[in-house]
């Protein structure tokens, strides 16, 4: 039987996650000394798989040193499917195998503080998961995708106000009646888009009772600043209101 030398593998990991002995005993539910033991001991070998399975490592490479230390086979989901390592015990996330693709945040900022001119900025403070094969399934370049926020009722009941967007920046040529993202002069605006002779467009909001069709000149493209920043592939909406129960 090959010998236990877990002991000094088993510190390695914790110090490279930064995880406490505390931390991962209180994640093994175990007594922080008793894993503190383990430094110079090793890990027991009913312990093995487990504490293992727990740093996404080989049990046979903990115990022995031998053998290939990654073992993907043992890393964990969790309940929204994603694999994880020993970094999850201390609460931050290191996704190994994302099955989500993680969409920087986009919106509409002022340029300069009290200014009443925007822009079309990310916002480093935001961002947003959407499943991989979603993307995938448009044939959508993860690094083209981003995401931003609806604002206003111009697509109600379409896109109601507040939904969340997703927008391939990657589609930027436009297919008659698709939705797309325009930065207009610095604003936001999520509208269907025409082709109209003479390199013209026509912005349409899906509520065209308060919201009538737009049309720009190629010059007023230009004058305007009017630029598409992308196909709008997804969007989420919230109900604004929660029904009441009658007879209660």
């Amino acid at each position: 039987m090959k010998k236990n030398t877990s002991g000094p593998r088993f510190k390695a990991l914790l110090e490279e996650a930064k995880i406490t002995t505390t931390g991962f005993a209180e994640f093994l539910d175990a007594v922080p000394q008793k894993a503190h033991n383990w430094y110079t001991r090793g890990v027991p070998a009913h312990c093995m798989e487990e504490v293992a399975r727990k740093l996404s490592v080989n049990s046979e490479w903990l115990k022995t040193g031998e053998g290939p230390k990654d073992a993907r086979h043992l890393r964990l989901l969790d309940e929204s499917g994603h694999t994880f390592d020993a970094q999850s015990i201390r609460g931050v996330y290191t996704v190994i195998e994302p099955t989500d693709i993680e969409l920087p945040f986009y919106k509409e900022a002022a340029i300069t503080p009290g200014s009443h001119k925007t822009h079309v900025v990310k916002d480093p403070e935001q961002s947003f998961r959407l499943p991989r094969n979603y993307l995938d399934s448009l044939e959508i370049k993860h690094t083209d995708a981003i995401c931003a926020r609806m604002i206003g009722n111009s697509m109600g009941e379409r896109i109601e106000d507040g939904s969340l967007l997703g927008i391939d920046c990657g589609l930027k040529d436009i297919v008659d009646g698709e939705i797309y993202a325009i930065e207009h002069d610095g604003m936001l605006r999520i509208k269907y888009l025409h082709r109209i002779p003479g390199n013209a467009i026509r912005m349409r909001s899906h509520n065209r009772v308060e919201y009538p069709d737009e049309i720009f000149r190629a010059a007023q493209i230009e004058e305007q600043n009017i630029q598409v920043l992308g196909w709008v592939f997804w969007w989420s909406t919230l109900n604004k209101r929660r029904p009441k129960v009658p007879f209660l």
